[in-house]
């Protein structure tokens, strides 16, 4: 069965607000296929200045494409959490000091006269991977972010999952060991060993280790320690430096562990991983493999594969897009004329 509305294509707008720029898009839902027609860009600042920054980019933005309510069928906000996407709110996200309670749906709509939707970052990626890049196809699907820090977003049965209060699929919080590297408020978390800043800490511990020995490390300077970027190590490891892959090997082996979890609950189909992971997938993969066959339920490692994010630096363009064709898929699934 096909839906009218699918036959069709519409204007949409996603508005992706980060902690150091935001981006509005504009874009054309036809079917399966999502395309960005046009972007602007600029600085997150003040609460009150970028929410107004953001009523004028839209503005904008319709003016220049001839847009109005009548001809656009929706917008999605993509923005970090904590969030009440039912309520539409911004609630203290650690990026955007000052956003509390920021009635966000609410401002933009009552402005504009178009429904918006609202997710976090992640959720709203994994969105975007599953309609548009690695996970297209699937009903079962993870996303994970592996970037600053590690977030999830949880496609099950077909339909995004947020849970009871929009925490479902904070993986980051899951403590993988007694001792390790803080990630999410938490040592030896999951995000403490698998993002930018656990793999630095790591990083940081282990050049520490080696020059307190007397050893001098060639990528790093004794007043380059405290500095130190999952990036630098990640240029030594493709050099073949060994502390470096050693450091690699450490975040790839917890990588394993933590999907493994992941893997035995969620039974996906795929689970699809971004950022440094996207970047660095040939100094993990070997490493992470090995744990995963040895930790995971045979039946389930078995139907689930682990995938690169496609949609690259474009993500997150995607990803606020596909807030809004979210929601034109719940309007569908309504729908009595079909």
């Amino acid at each position: 069965m096909e839906f009218k509305r699918s036959k069709m294509k519409e204007n949409i707008l996603g508005i992706d607000i980060g902690g150091t720029k935001c981006a509005i898009n504009y874009g054309h839902k036809e079917g399966e296929l999502l395309q960005i027609i046009d972007k602007d860009r600029f600085l997150t600042t003040s609460v009150d200045e970028t929410i107004e920054n953001i009523l004028l980019s839209l503005k904008n933005m319709m003016i220049k494409h001839d847009l109005t309510k009548d001809n656009v069928s929706a917008m999605g906000i993509s923005c970090g959490g904590p969030l009440d996407s039912n309520k539409g709110l911004i609630m203290s996200p650690p990026n955007l000091p000052g956003w509390d309670n920021i009635p966000i749906v609410e401002i933009i709509e009552s402005r504009f006269g178009i429904k918006v939707g609202l997710q976090n970052d992640a959720n709203a990626c994994a969105l975007a991977e599953w309609k548009y890049g690695a996970g297209r196809g699937t009903k079962n699907m993870v996303f994970m972010t592996f970037g600053t820090g590690l977030g999830a977003g949880l496609v099950l049965d077909g339909k995004l999952y947020t849970g009871t209060n929009d925490n479902a699929g904070e993986l980051g919080h899951i403590r993988l060991s007694d001792y390790g590297p803080v990630g999410y408020g938490k040592a030896g978390s999951f995000e403490g060993f698998c993002s930018g800043g656990g793999i630095a800490q790591i990083a940081k511990m282990l050049v520490l280790e080696k020059m307190q020995k007397g050893i001098g490390v060639d990528w790093c300077k004794p007043e380059e320690v405290d500095s130190l970027t999952a990036q630098t190590v990640a240029k030594a490891a493709d050099s073949g430096d060994k502390l470096a892959l050693q450091i690699f090997d450490i975040s790839a082996k917890e990588l394993g562990n933590g999907l493994s979890i992941v893997i035995d609950i969620l039974n996906p189909e795929v689970i699809v991983i971004g950022g440094i992971y996207t970047r660095c997938n040939n100094l993990m993969d070997d490493r992470m493999l090995e744990v995963i066959k040895k930790e995971a339920l045979p039946n389930s490692l078995k139907v689930c594969r682990i995938m690169s994010a496609e949609l690259g630096e474009q993500i997150g363009d995607y990803a606020a897009l596909s807030v809004a064709a979210n929601l034109l898929i719940k309007e569908d699934y309504g729908r009595t004329d079909i």
